[in-house]
């Protein structure tokens, strides 16, 4: 069985890491093969890498035309429109997916995408980048060549009988640089759509709590663009970028691994040299202590909770008609000593925001607020 047999079977067999590691081998080849990147896409979009995603759609699109085969013309456009979708660019997926509808308005799954688009396009407030058109017909990439020391560019404007054209992309202005992102459990992919950007020039700095991108703009002073502080901390050294003729990718490792980012920027106090509150001796290891346990937020009449005495309680008592602390009372009572511990840590340190009985998850880190949708949390 050859590589791209083995990255079809793996494909099928959800085991999607396997049929990347297996296509990107049968490209190292044929680097020319459009089918190839149409299936690694679909894989990278299915472990939610919706930006090697997009950049495989779109060189499979460049080679499609190459070819001059409409099937395969209309599958990378598709591929490219999904990708496109996923990284909430969805003017842009609408564009590819009308497209796709003129090649063969019968393909089976265009329907559904089409309607998830427009039902995302109905919700995007006035102004909002996502609901503009950047992309051409035929995407400006860059491809891979026989030789591994030349790379050859296709346009839209080149003709088959043409030389490919290897100058590159005119820098975009700096009134007109824009920037998308998406996030994962584990990471925030950051992109910033700038095209001609110099890589020898470029300085581009991760921070735990900050990102800096600057670089020379030809006939300008140079761009600079930050983010400080994000919106929670990120680990530097997982994280990592790289630069494209068309854009800077960055891709950010969450220190907080499953905390929802609801903004690329917090308001965050990083600045600040007084040390944090110190968790009690009770809540890290286990064990109770003679002197008086601290007392955490409750919504009861009663005024501030113990919890380290409810164990202690009696079942039947009452708790002034307060069924939200009843109900803490109880889980707190029949859990193990581990989720109680985690329960008083996650709870303080979330300002009241998080309650998790995980002290696997919980007992490492440092639990970051996450108030409701619509609510913003405030220090004091």
């Amino acid at each position: 069985m050859d590589l791209a047999a083995r990255g079809a079977a793996a494909l099928k067999e959800s085991k999607y890491d396997e049929a990347i590691k297996h296509y990107t081998a049968a490209l190292s080849s044929n680097p020319s093969a459009a089918p190839y990147y149409i299936q690694r896409s679909t894989a990278y979009q299915r472990l939610s890498r919706y930006t090697e995603a997009l950049a495989d759609a779109e060189i499979a699109v460049v080679l499609a035309v190459k070819r001059a085969k409409r099937e395969l013309i209309k599958d990378a456009q598709l591929r490219r429109g999904i990708a496109l979708f996923f990284v909430e660019r969805y003017a842009d997926a609408e564009f590819v997916l009308a497209i796709v509808k003129k090649l063969d308005e019968k393909e089976k799954t265009l329907t559904i995408w089409t309607m998830k688009v427009a039902a995302k396009l109905k919700t995007l407030p006035e102004g909002d980048e996502r609901g503009n058109v950047t992309v051409k017909e035929v995407p400006d990439v860059e491809l891979p060549s026989e030789s591994s020391s030349k790379t050859t560019k296709v346009t839209s404007a080149e003709s088959a009988s043409e030389p490919a054209a290897r100058t590159p992309p005119a820098p975009t202005p700096a009134n007109k640089i824009k920037h998308d992102w998406y996030q994962t459990n584990e990471n925030v992919y950051f992109t910033l759509l700038a095209k001609g950007v110099p890589k020898e020039k470029t300085t581009v700095e991760i921070d735990q709590d900050s990102l800096s991108i600057s670089f020379p703009i030809e006939n300008s002073s140079d761009f600079s663009y930050s983010l400080d502080p994000f919106y929670a901390q990120v680990n530097p050294s997982d994280s990592a970028f790289r630069i494209t003729p068309s854009k800077i990718e960055v891709t950010l490792r969450k220190a907080a691994p499953g905390v929802k980012w609801h903004a690329l920027e917090g308001d965050r106090d990083t600045t600040s040299t007084e040390p944090k509150p110190s968790i009690p001796t009770e809540v890290l290891t286990g064990k109770t202590s003679e002197e008086k346990a601290p007392a955490y937020p409750t919504s009861s009449r009663r005024g501030p909770q113990n919890w380290d005495q409810i164990g202690d309680e009696e079942e039947g008592d009452d708790d002034g008609g307060d069924e939200t602390n009843k109900f803490f009372k109880q889980l707190y009572k029949g859990a193990s000593a581990d989720a109680q511990r985690a329960m008083m840590k996650s709870y303080q340190e979330s300002g009241g925001t998080v309650l998790s009985t995980d002290w696997s998850n919980v007992g490492n880190r440092t639990v970051v607020p996450e108030p409701p949708d619509g609510m913003e949390a405030k220090k004091y």
